[in-house]
């Protein structure tokens, strides 16, 4: 059987033939009325497997709840409102039994997370300005991450001459070690009540908001205290003492190497106020962020609550940034409801074992706040 564009084809070869003085016009005709037909029990055919389609996926999660054990994969189960009670229940007491028991593969070693608490740390992450765009690893241990101090260029070298001069090359090694993020909150018995993916949700949504919050403070805080040059163990960002101007952020992004690919402009949002005045000051003739993306954070201060010498700005490619997961990128619960249960309250605490750091050169740059100008 023919397909519905190989049908249309030739119904467009039959409208060109139309016009030939041979034509056959009343076979012609039969063709068109066949092809038209079968055209029609074709596009009812793919519209019934469709229809065929939705409903299967509609009831997939009854299918996989109904499905035999010994025919459902690990990730159909950790998936199942079964498991994910008893996930929670997991949480709760610490004991993995349950959850053990209705997993039917692999059930030795960690204890499978369900996918909705990947989805909470993915989308947490996702949402974060700053961390969704720095660079993402998880090699286990320490890392050592080496870079370019200096190094020479390349040479031309002309046949018969003498031969370039060999490469000097210095090379500086950031060492990342990991340490544990911590957050923890007291929910009351009637959070813990709701169960299920309720309880799991209300819980990482929070824990883990306020953990990615935390790392995204820290990765700023690697640029803003940094060197203004590179030692054997760190890398150096230029830092220039420059109010906000409309030349202030392209004199930042005129100190970035040629490989830093999508520069963006991070300040906390009040600072955006200063740089807008400028704006307006010149007229709006120029725009003052040079048309970079402005993200914005509160571990810069405002311009105008900035002492002498603060970074109030970056500049910069986050990519330059590295961040690095020794255990996976989950966070991990800890559940204590015992020491204010006097209170009906149960104190629940996340961690993250995570390391963080400046990684490449020539991806970042600084604005610091200028001293007042001396008066007479």
């Amino acid at each position: 059987m023919r397909t519905i564009d190989e049908i249309n084809s030739r119904l467009e070869e039959i409208r060109g033939l139309l016009d030939q003085p041979d034509a056959d016009l009343t076979a012609l005709q039969e063709e068109v009325t066949s092809l038209t037909a079968e055209r029609e029990q074709l596009r009812a055919a793919a519209a019934e497997a469709q229809e065929l389609r939705n409903r299967i996926a509609q009831s997939l999660g009854t299918v996989l709840s109904n499905m035999p054990e010994e025919s459902r994969s690990q990730d159909d189960i950790v998936n199942t409102p079964e498991y994910i009670d008893a996930y929670a229940r997991y949480i709760r007491t610490g004991d993995a039994a349950e959850c053990r028991t209705l997993l039917t593969v692999n059930a030795s070693g960690e204890v499978p997370v369900p996918q909705l608490v990947y989805d909470i740390v993915r989308t947490a992450w996702d949402n974060d300005e700053i961390l969704s765009r720095v660079r993402r690893t998880n090699f286990r241990g320490n890392l050592k991450v080496p870079f370019e101090m200096d190094t020479d260029p390349a040479y031309v070298h002309t046949e018969g001459t003498s031969a370039p001069t060999e490469e000097d090359l210095d090379i500086g090694i950031v060492t990342m070690i990991p340490a544990n993020i911590k957050k923890w909150i007291r929910i009351s018995d009637e959070v813990v009540a709701m169960g299920g993916e309720t309880f799991l949700r209300y819980v990482y949504d929070e824990v883990t908001y306020q953990i990615i919050h935390k790392l995204s403070a820290l990765v700023i805080g690697d640029i803003v205290s940094a060197g203004t040059s590179h030692t054997s163990s760190a890398i150096g960002i230029p830092k220039n003492a420059i109010a906000p101007s409309v030349v202030a952020i392209p004199t930042a992004a005129a100190y970035l190497s040629d490989e830093a690919g999508t520069p963006v402009v991070i300040i906390n949002r009040l600072t955006h106020v200063a740089f807008i005045e400028a704006y307006a000051a010149g007229n709006f003739a120029v725009d003052p962020f040079a048309g970079m993306k402005v993200l914005y954070t509160n571990a810069l201060p405002a311009y105008s609550a900035a002492s002498t010498n603060d970074v109030y700005a970056i500049v910069g490619d986050l990519q330059g940034a590295q961040v690095n997961y020794p255990e996976g990128e989950g966070v991990v619960i800890k559940y204590d409801d015992m020491s204010e249960a006097e209170a009906d309250l149960v104190k629940v605490v996340g961690r993250q074992y995570v390391a963080h750091a400046v990684t490449a050169p020539g991806r970042f740059s600084r604005l610091s706040k200028p001293a007042d100008p001396v008066t007479t």
